[in-house]
């Protein structure tokens, strides 16, 4: 059963670790730093039984300014927060960037707990609820139940428990869906395990067994065990607090930050489109391509903050924002993130994930250009499935993408997706290019290649008239921006299924070229022709055919023989030796009368019937074996069975 989250958020030094303590008895800070500074520093983890029946885990955030990165990754998935304040001191700098951080990562319910209840009066008590509650207001806590508590004396305790209850008891449960995602937020090796890392699973199921993928690397590993609260299970769902021996990995082979995935579920990306929230703490505008520090899942990367409709944000605004990050990232659309100014290091704002792999968006100045970029992210933010689809796939143009692609960047896995591409490929706005590997493209991109194709075709029979077509791969080549192999060679299939271009062999035309040849290259033909006659079996070779047409270029003369060629006019017996057709088939005739009256003939034989030497007759019946007139055994020639 999908297990809810429960997370401290909180000033330092407010009792978030002793309340957890308090709560469940069991101890959340594990480093000797933490138990010395009495400070949380890294993240803490628990779990409560409730009377429901449910087990909620519990993820216990440091305070202290300087591991806000800590915390971002802390509050990535949990499902209830715990907003502690301590009474003796109320709101403090810390309180009000962990509230900012929550809004921002999209927490939706959560209960404030005011600690150290026993170190105030009454008097005091009800002004810093009163301060509370202002500072609530308009918020997801403004509704939240206010609980007082001491964590030494345990008072209030119960009652957070049965809250707790009702909250968990009242859920909505509904399975995440999609491929197992795991951001990692610790890394060990333990003795006689090997690897073991730690996170909040977001989505998804897995097993043990399963291979699965260290995004944003290449490294692969497979689960060789589970824990869910240090119990070892086979399988885990989203939602549990989780840790994964890992087989096929070293330790140092993996970092905080990382996500443990199926390698079909993501894709790294150094770009990001976002929705973000300017924050009004912020106090000062954001300039386009300000550096900033991007906290997503369990990690923290440096990048800029590309304004893709105005020069600069000021505080309190939202907008359309192209996050250019300085490392790979590999999220799903709808993951939140945390923006933190690069120095000084404050909270500054933060968002929604839109786009995960998407192309590079220039800052545009026209009003056409911005309203494209406004169209594209309106759709998606706000459109249906098709529509995202289409501009997918319209983003990635000549290239298509599969149906894998698309998922990963809409984040829709399995029958979900198939039904969602059922639609646009039923209604022809895309078109199916590969069914084998299911890669799509948008008609119209579609209808364009073709086009392009088209016009490479004229091109080329311009600049080659003589020659008869053109070998697939070199009119790819020929195009004039890349396309996908795939959509190259679906358009180019489509082209002659429908008759508009002509395929014969590995050569390919448009379907009304044909080879006419001019006034001056008729006449080199002719030329060509009657020489290669007169000199009958003692044909000229390549070379002494160069310099005898020498007033040609040498191009053209090529190209006018390989007409004849293709023709059957001349043949060519070696590199170096070409026959006219007139002169080679009698020879042929005259050979196979020989050898029907004697049976065999050797080279011998043959030079004494035609009276030429080597230079041809050896050339020649080679030529004869490769044509299967004769068959060569040993030393001599006999003729083959004609069919």
């Amino acid at each position: 059963m999908r297990e809810i989250v429960l997370g401290t958020a909180g000033h330092v030094d407010h009792g978030k670790t002793s309340f957890v303590r308090a709560l469940t008895g069991q101890e959340t800070d594990r480093l000797k730093e933490e138990k010395k500074r009495g400070i949380t520093i890294e993240l803490g983890f628990a779990w409560l039984d409730l009377p429901c029946g449910h087990r909620i885990g519990i993820v216990d955030v440091p305070g202290h300014e300087k591991f806000v990165k800590t915390m971002v990754s802390g509050v990535s998935g949990i499902d209830i927060v715990a907003f502690i304040i301590a009474a003796d001191e109320g709101i403090m700098p810390q309180t009000v960037e962990h509230f900012e951080i929550c809004r921002l990562m999209g927490v939706q319910q959560g209960i404030v707990v005011v600690t150290k209840k026993d170190m105030v009066d009454s008097d005091w008590l009800e002004m810093v609820q009163g301060e509370i509650a202002e500072f609530c207001e308009g918020s997801f806590l403004e509704n939240a139940p206010m609980i007082n508590v001491s964590s030494t004396t345990g008072e209030g305790l119960e009652e957070v428990r049965n809250e707790l209850d009702r909250m968990v008891r009242d859920f909505v449960f509904q399975e995440v869906f999609g491929p197992f995602r795991l951001p990692i937020d610790r890394c060990f090796a333990m003795k006689g395990f090997g690897t073991v890392v730690t996170g909040t699973s977001l989505s998804g199921r897995m097993k043990t067994g399963d291979s699965m993928r260290l995004f944003p690397t290449e490294k692969e590993a497979r689960v060789r065990g589970i824990q869910v609260h240090g119990e070892a299970v086979e399988e885990v769902e989203a939602g549990h607090r989780t840790a994964v021996n890992l087989q096929g990995v070293v330790a140092s082979d993996v970092s905080r930050g990382m996500v443990l995935a199926p390698a079909e579920a993501l894709k790294a990306s150094f770009m990001l489109d976002t929705r973000m929230i300017y924050l009004n703490s912020a106090g000062k505008p954001l300039s386009h391509r300000a550096r900033v520090r991007v906290d997503i899942g369990s990690t923290e990367v440096l990048g800029r903050v590309s304004l893709l409709d105005r020069k600069e944000l000021q505080p309190g605004d939202e907008a359309p924002v192209q996050l250019l990050l300085e490392e790979q990232v590999a999220v799903w659309p709808q993951d939140r993130f945390v923006i933190r100014s690069y120095s000084p290091v404050l909270t500054i704002g933060g968002g929604e994930v839109l786009g995960n792999v998407p192309p590079r968006k220039r800052k545009r100045l026209h009003d056409s250009d911005r309203e494209a970029n406004q169209q594209a992210y309106n759709i998606l933010e706000q459109g249906g499935l098709t529509d995202k689809i289409l501009l997918l796939l319209e983003e990635s143009r000549e290239q298509g993408l599969t149906a894998g692609d698309i998922g990963i960047r809409i984040g829709l896995f399995g029958n979900n997706l198939k039904k969602a591409l059922q639609d646009p490929v039923s209604t022809k706005k895309i078109s199916v290019v590969d069914s084998a590997v299911q890669r799509y493209v948008v008609t119209s991109v579609a209808e364009s290649v073709k086009t392009m194709i088209v016009e490479a075709f004229t091109e080329w029979h311009k600049k080659h008239p003589l020659l008869p077509g053109i070998v697939r791969e070199e009119l790819r080549s020929s195009l004039p921006r890349p396309v996908e192999q795939k959509v190259f060679n679906y358009c180019l299939n489509e082209l002659v299924k429908n008759g508009g271009v002509v395929q014969e062999e590995s050569l390919l035309r448009l379907a009304g070229h044909e080879v006419a040849l001019k006034a001056d290259e008729k006449a080199l033909e002719r030329e060509l022709a009657e020489w290669l006659l007169e000199r009958g079996l003692q044909t000229p070779t390549l070379k002494e055919i160069m310099e005898h047409l020498n007033e040609y270029p040498a191009k053209l003369v090529k190209e006018v023989m390989d007409v004849q060629l293709r023709d059957g006019r001349i043949i060519k017996i070696s590199e170096s030796l070409y026959y006219a057709k007139g002169v080679i088939e009698p020879l042929i005739e005259e050979l196979k009368r020989y050898l029907v009256e004697h049976g065999e003939i050797d080279a011998q034989g043959f030079k004494e019937m035609t009276g030429l030497s080597r230079k041809f007759s050896i050339p020649i019946l080679e030529y004869f074996d490769r044509v299967k007139i004769t068959m060569r055994i040993g030393n001599q020639r006999f003729l083959r069975k004609q069919s």
